[in-house]
């Protein structure tokens, strides 16, 4: 079937238009194209007929920056609506550079004259709106936002693995440690823990069963174990025919909020001066329960000398620490580290500086160690580090800057003295084949410790699980 421009001169005018114009035959393959589309599309006339929308020269998106699939392009969405495409933006990315060029899309049916609908052409016209689009970028305000945001899909919510994450901003991996690429896909339950309120995260996913917004305060825990408290806002995103196809979270950091005792004396004084008198004895108790089960919330994960992560806490985030590398076809490191004759620096120089000296080499180690790691104090001079690494002779690597560090551990003493300190180490590294318990991870560990120990202290012992 030819196409004929030919009446009133309209290929003449198509020619010189401004807009861009193409048409396809039924079987989506373009037929014409005028110049101004050929420089939109950045294709000449010889590349550009004949092509279909199969043809894999290009991708486009919607104002959401969502990849469409080859059903919904213009001229796929007319042909199987029988309706007309108006004023729609669609942006075309450039694969090399990853840019957008922005269109404003009309599409539309055109049959000849005695010609059944199957035999017609699309015709699809559009404008370059990049400048209107790109005066200010939603996603670059997302990026820089201090809240974290969090986009998931709206299907799947009661799901083992959905919600499904489809977007995260910088403040959300600033705050988790978490990179993007590692939590695409996964669910928002990945930052859930044992103290995490299950009566909020009930309520949350019933509302959006529901497709509901929803707004709680809830406990999460980042990549490190670190637990932080959000005020979680819950939205629902709609689609241009008003379908809920996705959910957004704005989430802040609230945890200074919760842990500061001055802001919680506010807030409950606050709720007395609404009260009448009778209520008083039972606010100030409630204040007091409130103060003391955040004390224990914080003594339950961290040790109370030097401030980092306790043994609890350490078993919880190794656990999954050893799921993620058993996901990601990854080796992880689990070892524990002592100090060698600590008992003799709290005779000689007593507990006070034997304390300095655990808090000292604590502040090392939290230094020394990537936010993903995981550090802790599991008892007396004993502390116990884990981590993601590529193999045996990185784990080797990582014992050797652990003893170097620890060396330049010192703590200053009246009179122009100081105490210096040498530790000793085991290592266990586990092949994400290999299926271990918490338990037999730290006892690989352990046996490498007193194998370093009875070789002469001062040094390190490298075992593989299994092995």
């Amino acid at each position: 079937m030819e196409l004929d421009l030919g009446a009133l001169n309209l290929k003449n005018v198509l020619d010189h238009s401004l807009v861009g114009v193409v048409i396809h035959a039924w079987d989506t393959s373009i037929v014409y194209a005028n110049p101004r589309a050929m420089d939109l599309l950045e294709m000449d006339y010889d590349n550009l007929i004949g092509l279909s929308v199969h043809d894999s020269h290009w991708h486009f998106v919607d104002e959401h920056h969502r990849r469409l699939m080859v059903y919904e392009y213009p001229v796929n969405r007319v042909r199987k609506s029988g309706q007309k495409m108006i004023n729609e933006i669609l942006g075309k990315v450039d694969d090399e550079t990853g840019d957008v060029r922005w269109f404003l899309v009309n599409a539309y049916v055109e049959t000849q004259s005695g010609a059944s609908e199957t035999k017609g052409f699309v015709v699809v016209s559009f404008n370059d709106v990049t400048d209107r689009q790109s005066l200010f970028s939603y996603e670059h305000i997302l990026e820089n936002a201090g809240d974290v945001v969090i986009v998931t899909e709206a299907d799947s919510v009661d799901g083992p693995f959905g919600p499904k994450i489809v977007y995260v901003n910088r403040a959300f991996e600033q705050l988790t440690g978490y990179s993007r690429e590692e939590v695409i896909g996964e669910t928002p339950r990945i930052l859930q823990g044992k103290m995490t309120d299950e009566e909020a995260c009930r309520r949350i996913r019933e509302a959006l069963e529901k497709k509901q917004g929803v707004r709680e305060t809830l406990l999460n825990y980042s990549k490190s174990g670190r637990p932080y408290w959000l005020d979680m806002n819950i939205m629902p995103l709609y689609d241009r025919n008003g379908e809920i196809t996705h959910f957004a979270a704005i989430e802040r950091d609230v945890t200074e909020s919760v842990f500061n005792s001055q802001q919680l004396e506010r807030r409950n004084t606050e709720l007395r001066q609404i009260k009448d008198s009778l209520n008083k004895l039972v606010e100030e108790r409630t204040r007091q329960l409130q103060e003391a089960n955040i004390k224990l919330e914080k003594l339950a994960y961290y040790d109370a000398l030097t401030g980092i992560p306790n043994r609890r806490c350490f078993v919880d985030q190794l656990e999954k620490l050893l799921g993620f590398c058993r996901r990601h076809q990854y080796v992880a490191m689990v070892g524990i580290l002592d100090i060698d004759d600590f008992k003799h620096v709290n005779d000689t120089h007593g507990h006070a500086v034997g304390d300095e000296v655990l808090v000292s080499l604590a502040r090392t180690l939290a230094q020394h160690f990537r936010v993903e790691d995981i550090v802790a104090r599991l008892g007396g001079e004993e502390f116990a580090f884990a981590s993601v690494i590529r193999d045996k002779e990185s784990s080797e690597t990582v014992c050797e800057r652990l003893l170097a560090a620890a060396r330049k551990t010192s703590i200053a003493l009246s009179g122009g003295d100081s105490v210096s300190i040498t530790v000793s180490i085991g290592a266990c590294c586990l092949p994400p084949e290999q299926v271990c318990t918490i338990e037999a991870s730290l006892n690989c560990a352990d046996e490498a410790l007193y194998r370093a120990k009875r070789s002469g202290k001062d040094r390190y012992e490298v075992s593989e699980a299994g092995k």
